[in-house]
């Protein structure tokens, strides 16, 4: 479905954005951390988004290319949990997302069958009738969301990436973000500037890094680092399987 698609893009988003300003060889020093080169603040940065076993990110605004600007809000870890959803702004729509093992849930509501589906979509939403979709990880028809929805995945963009990054490096003052004591980090390159929040303290994780220029204006927010995701999930009465959802439906022309 075009919103599992969506979804897909604003977590790639995210890793690239990441990748923009930590990458580089991982460097250790015993100085006073925001004291440190720019080079070696974003390195550890990196090096601890790697190490993390789970987090919350937060990806809001617009992400250029022609994107609407859109919310997308998931806690995931490296088993393949997640819990959360995307709104993809101006009306056109929101997905929820759970997964838990190998089986996925999502709910799309009115405005994204009408948006996004238009041709078969009401037809989608009458059987659904506001219950979730659900269906096997390894159902093709999902990959996006259960992409999306793996740690490891967004690892593996991060490190697949890794060499990319060009342009200036450079480090702010201390400033605090959402309580939290960080140095931003800025790298310019190809008319966008991308800052990294970093904690000054604990495994010096990112806490928020922002997107300027190129046609995007975009935040992405990192927290609850090795906190576990949520684990409830739908009850039946409130699913409906996704084979039977398309074979009761008709297909679209």
């Amino acid at each position: 479905m075009a919103g599992q698609r969506i979804t897909a893009r604003a977590a790639v988003c995210a890793a690239v954005t990441v990748l923009t300003v930590t990458a580089g060889a991982v460097a250790r020093a015993d100085d006073d951390f925001a004291s440190l080169p720019a080079q070696q603040i974003a390195d550890r940065s990196r090096d601890a988004l790697l190490d993390a076993r789970s987090l919350h990110l937060r990806v809001s605004g617009d992400l250029g290319k022609g994107r609407n600007a859109m919310t997308a809000d998931l806690s995931l870890d490296r088993d393949g949990n997640c819990a959360g959803g995307v709104d993809l702004g101006s009306g056109k729509g929101t997905v929820k997302i759970v997964k838990r093992g190998g089986t996925v849930w999502v709910k799309p509501d009115a405005a994204f069958w009408k948006n996004q589906v238009p041709v078969g979509g009401s037809a989608f939403q009458a059987v659904l009738a506001g219950r979730y979709l659900k269906g096997e990880a390894s159902d093709s028809r999902l990959r996006p969301v259960v992409d999306v929805c793996d740690l490891d995945t967004f690892r593996e963009l991060v490190s697949d990436n890794a060499g990319r990054a060009g342009g200036t490096l450079t480090k702010g003052t201390v400033t605090t973000v959402d309580g939290v004591r960080t140095v931003p980090v800025t790298r310019e390159a190809r008319g966008q500037r991308v800052t990294a929040y970093v904690d000054t303290g604990g495994a010096h994780h990112p806490v928020r890094l922002t997107v300027r220029g190129g046609g995007a204006d975009a935040a992405v927010d990192f927290s609850r680092y090795d906190q576990p995701v949520p684990a409830t999930t739908p009850a039946a009465e409130d699913t409906v399987d996704v084979s039977a959802l398309l074979g009761r439906t008709p297909a679209p022309s």
